[in-house]
């Protein structure tokens, strides 16, 4: 194979990366909360193949000594942008939104062998009945939500109507006229690039991140926390600059394609000489 045959195939394989990465981003485009992706590409390794052994010997050369080749390009990082999504009003009361970039409910993972926490910015919440007289707030998939110190929230069965303030706390009328209020878990992520696709539109912050990279809203940080109730915030995605990044690409897949059959045409041209 010859290395016009190599660089191409490298890309191809690289390209397909990023049209999977597009196409999750459109597939999602009707998800709450859901946050776009986009992919960057450097060049793979560059071999040089020296002229002359002696640079000496390039009298009044005007062009950089050697020969430069590379071999395609990579898939340097796939980066999530946290802007925020539109807010479309539900007039659901336990639909809740937040208002600004970076902040993230917390929720509980659980399956047969473990429990972990995890981050969403999905915040269309449902109860569930865990017994006769208690319902727990659940997401769509039925994980828990934590509070401000990671414990499911618990209410009454006897619950009349709920109300959310601005910083996320719930409170919760019972019929009786009492009530019950719980603060919310939530997380600031500084640098989303930091959060682990765990599906489900649920995050895990990788290991080894540092305390800079995120932090919980509690006490005092609490303040910074902002939450609409009867609203969910829709995905970031943008159809029409998903479209045109699209087309691109499959103009670059063809294009590379087209080099590789090409090539090949060369390679039959050189093996027929006699």
């Amino acid at each position: 194979m010859n290395r016009t045959m190599i660089t191409a195939t490298n890309t191809l394989n690289q390209l397909q990366k990023q049209m999977d990465i597009v196409s999750n981003n459109m597939a999602n485009i009707d998800t709450t909360g859901f946050k776009r992706r986009e992919a960057s590409f450097t060049d793979l390794l560059v071999q040089q193949f020296q002229n002359q052994t002696d640079a000496a010997s390039e009298a009044n050369r005007l062009t950089p000594n050697g020969i430069r080749q590379g071999v395609g390009a990579k898939t340097a990082q796939s980066k999530m942008v946290g802007t925020q999504g539109s807010l479309k009003t539900t007039g659901r009361p336990l639909d809740f939104a937040f208002t600004k970039e970076g902040q993230y409910f917390r929720v509980l993972e659980q399956n047969e062998t473990e429990s972990a926490i995890r981050y969403t910015r999905d915040g269309a919440f449902y109860l569930s009945p865990i017994s006769e007289e208690e319902n727990m707030l659940v997401t769509a998939k039925g994980n828990p939500v934590l509070d401000e110190e990671n414990n499911p929230i618990i209410f009454s069965e006897q619950v009349k109507s709920f109300t959310l303030s601005n910083k996320g706390q719930l409170t919760a009328e019972l019929n009786d006229g009492e009530t019950e209020a719980y603060n919310l878990g939530i997380t600031l992520v500084k640098n989303p690039q930091f959060l682990e696709a765990k599906g489900d539109n649920l995050f895990a912050i990788s290991e080894g991140a540092s305390e800079e990279v995120f932090m919980d809203l509690i006490d005092d940080l609490r303040s910074q926390a902002s939450i609409e109730q009867n609203t969910l915030e829709q995905s970031n995605v943008e159809l029409a600059k998903e479209m045109t990044e699209l087309v691109n690409l499959q103009r670059a897949y063809q294009f590379q394609s087209r080099s590789i059959s090409l090539a090949d045409q060369m390679m039959g041209l050189v093996n027929g000489i006699r």
